[in-house]
């Protein structure tokens, strides 16, 4: 175990592409999406725990998520929960964190995660965390997580790296974000392509380096702070430090942008668990490839996701590839695979319908 290693989780969002089953009050990380009576922040927790002591893990989430935090996670203390007043993304996200813990231990090493993955051969998962964890203290690496990819998604990132490259940590070449279907088929033919999994490891030294070259206006708001984290004055400081910050991902803020970005080739099985559609793959099906969380009954149907409570009798007809989610006061019935219609769907029931929806 590495004593300068911190484990960050970054648990803000409010999960759109699951709506109406994530809400804006009790978003997807806070629910037990996989019915084995963990969150899947608290899976996440699990996962990283055995890897590192409680207090080196740092939950950075919304003031309004922060009851939930501790109701899920109560051996975290008040200055292990970083509050972000407003959503600017994740590269404040990560600048808060790593501000933070430099004034605690300058020679930290982050691993910075989601907490809304899954991952299935953790000891795999943990062989590739080790070998960036290592690289990331020894030299100036940012490094990120590469999955091998297994179909053309493309609600994914991709990541091209250096095949000549010898060793574990290889050199990326170009990041892709969300590629049509025919150029990601390309890049699974190819073979120098992985999924972005959204995992990095960094020093404190190396990431604060590259947020003073590539984003200075960010480094110099969280710079200030530097004698106000860990006291009484840090709530209001980041209150006013996210009201000045811009709102940027820390892949095109940073990893784009830097010429020390490097890739770890992961062999574990993965899942953003980021829609219904990835979460129709992970859930056992029937005979017809439907995942049935309801008392239904199914006619003709295949390859469908029906969810609702068991107190209503479902009965579906001719569906193919379809989402049913019947909740209290949202019934949604859609294509399940057009993921990116869903911000569409949630954003027009938010200003036609209203708040109460969210």
């Amino acid at each position: 175990m590495n004593k300068h290693q911190y484990i960050v989780i970054m648990a803000g969002g409010i999960g759109t592409r699951f709506w109406p089953y994530s809400r804006n009050h009790h978003p997807k990380q806070f629910l037990d999406i996989l019915g084995v009576g963990r969150s899947l922040l608290q899976m996440t927790y699990d996962r990283f725990i055995t890897q590192v002591t409680p207090d080196k893990v740092y939950i950075v989430t919304s003031t309004q998520y922060a009851a939930l935090v501790k109701e899920q996670l109560p051996a975290l203390t008040d200055d292990q929960i970083l509050c972000e007043p407003d959503r600017r993304n994740t590269a404040p996200c990560i600048a808060y964190a790593a501000y933070k813990i430099r004034q605690k231990d300058p020679e930290a090493v982050m691993v910075v995660t989601p907490a809304d993955h899954t991952i299935f051969r953790e000891d795999l998962f943990y062989k590739s965390v080790n070998v960036a964890v290592q690289a990331a203290s020894s030299e100036d690496k940012l490094i990120t997580i590469g999955i091998k990819p297994t179909r053309p998604e493309t609600g994914y990132g991709y990541i091209q790296y250096h095949e000549e490259d010898a060793g574990d940590v290889k050199r990326v070449k170009t990041f892709t974000e969300k590629p049509e279907l025919e150029l990601a088929k390309k890049f699974i033919e190819s073979g120098e392509f992985v999924w972005n999994a959204g995992i990095f490891v960094w020093s404190i030294k190396s990431i604060i380096k590259a947020f003073e070259q590539h984003q200075p206006d960010i480094s110099e708001l969280f710079e200030e702070g530097t004698d106000k984290f860990y006291t009484e004055e840090e709530s209001a400081f980041i209150t006013t430090t996210y009201s000045l910050c811009k709102s940027i991902s820390v892949d095109y803020g940073i990893m784009e942008a830097a010429k020390n970005v490097h890739v770890v080739l992961g062999d574990f099985v993965w899942s953003d668990v980021g829609s219904w559609s990835s979460l129709h793959e992970m859930r056992e099906k029937d005979e017809n490839q439907n995942v049935v969380e309801a008392n239904a009954l199914l006619y003709n149907c295949k390859d469908n996701y029906v969810k609702a409570k068991k107190n209503k009798v479902v009965i579906l007809q001719d569906l193919e590839g379809y989402l049913v989610a019947d909740f209290d006061d949202v019934l949604l019935i859609c294509k399940k695979d057009q993921d990116m219609k869903f911000r569409e769907f949630y954003s027009d029931a938010k200003s036609k319908k209203g708040e109460k929806y969210m």
